[in-house]
């Protein structure tokens, strides 16, 4: 059982991660469908992770940085900085 501080926390990172992916696709110039179908998911899976809605896998994350072209670190650093926004 996770205390409310900690799901407070979970709910901002995953909104930041969503933020993240979100800001790197569009400098990008994808669509969700373009990096749904790069990364091997579905556009509304890219939706539900941009939206803070859903936690995407290790191994979607990887993918996720590599066809944003950025890496996993990078995207956590950014994921870092959007919480300290908020």
């Amino acid at each position: 059982m996770t205390s409310g501080g900690a799901e407070a926390e979970d709910h901002g990172a995953r909104r930041a991660l969503g933020e993240a992916v979100r800001a790197l696709r569009r400098r990008a110039g994808l669509s969700r469908e373009e990096l749904a179908a790069r990364v091997g998911l579905d556009a509304a899976a890219i939706s539900q992770i941009e939206a803070g809605e859903a936690d995407p896998t290790w191994g979607d994350s990887r993918r996720i940085a590599a066809a944003l072209g950025t890496s996993v670190d990078r995207l956590a650093e950014l994921v870092e900085e959007l919480e300290g926004e908020s």
